[in-house]
């Protein structure tokens, strides 16, 4: 995978040593150039990087998630990344639980670990916890799960965005799970979902500072409709074809594969189904940014400032 070119440090000599166990979070929308960001920042650092990237866990698809490549990887060594296969369940949750192994592990020899990805969700799974849900009633997500099935997932969306306007406008819409949970809430206590998140926050026996990667959004939307052609030419179309049969897992319901497998069928011709990515690539990079615009303490930065990372550090 291509990349936009970053200088490399030279020098590891202006970074200040001995401080206190800490991670970094490299966040921001996709096409944004988290990845090199993340990789000249581990190599100055001298440390490994975590990704939180919801779909770059899985092996199967390198190619539309974006993986950090076999060079990018043999450069700074990277955790979470092409581990596991889209036929496995792995959520936020699951992914918290595992992270906080591997980082107390890393710690005992790093003094900063950086992390890096867009799914806002898996790190605040990660820094905050989950909050504490109400019960669901019996019978609402069977409900729900026919109402997509007969109505579809449009049908999902309009509810909750007239039941919870402010969970509506930062999560992923397109996920039917996500959607389906947060209305089987609703439902159940006749509140909004958002009311019952940002509890009490988990302590962590670590620092962690949250760096936010933008770009001009006519900047940002032309890297994504590169990256799209890019994808193609590097075989995304011969990565998503074997996988139809498993079009239903909730690994594939991700941008370059759902629009993809309608094309296999017959339903529409290539160049429709390339600008369906591009479009939802563009919506969801929209999304990303309107969860992190939200975080506290996030530190925003373009790209190619990543050394004013390293000398804000303190």
């Amino acid at each position: 995978m291509q990349r936009a070119s970053l200088c490399k440090p030279n020098t590891v000599s202006t970074v200040a040593q001995n401080f206190k166990k800490s991670i970094w979070c490299i966040a921001g929308p996709t096409a944004v150039g988290k990845t090199s960001v993340a990789i000249n920042l581990a190599e100055a650092l001298g440390t490994e990087i975590l990704s939180f990237d919801s779909r770059q866990f899985y092996r199967e698809i390198p190619i539309g998630t974006a993986a950090p490549n076999e060079e990018e990887q043999k450069r700074v060594k990277h955790h979470f990344i092409l581990d596991r296969s889209v036929k496995d369940e792995f959520n936020a949750a699951a992914f918290a639980e595992d992270a906080a192994i591997r980082i107390a592990e890393l710690h005992q020899k790093y003094d900063t670990l950086i992390l890096v990805g867009g799914s806002g969700l898996y790190l605040k799974a990660l820094i905050e916890g989950f909050d504490e849900m109400p019960e669901v009633a019996a019978g609402i997500r069977e409900e729900l799960q026919l109402e997509l099935e007969t109505k579809g997932l449009e049908c999902l969306q309009h509810e909750l965005r007239s039941s919870d306007p402010d969970y509506y406008a930062q999560m992923d819409i397109q996920n039917p799970q996500r959607l389906i949970r947060a209305l089987e809430v609703i439902r159940s206590s006749g509140q909004p979902y958002s009311s019952f998140r940002n509890q009490a926050k988990k302590q962590l026996p670590y620092t962690v500072r949250k760096i936010g990667l933008e770009l001009d959004r006519s900047e940002l939307y032309d890297r994504i409709n590169r990256r799209v052609g890019l994808m193609v030419s590097e075989g995304l179309l011969e990565e998503a074809r074997p996988l139809i049969d498993l079009k239903e897992l909730n690994a594939l319901q991700t941008v370059g594969y759902k629009e993809l497998f309608p094309y296999f069928e017959g339903a529409y011709d290539l160049e429709f189904a390339l600008d369906e990515i591009r479009k939802n690539s563009r919506r969801y990079a929209k999304r990303q940014m309107t969860w992190f615009r939200r975080e506290q303490n996030m530190e925003w930065y373009h790209p190619k400032d990543w050394e004013k990372i390293l000398m804000n550090k303190a």
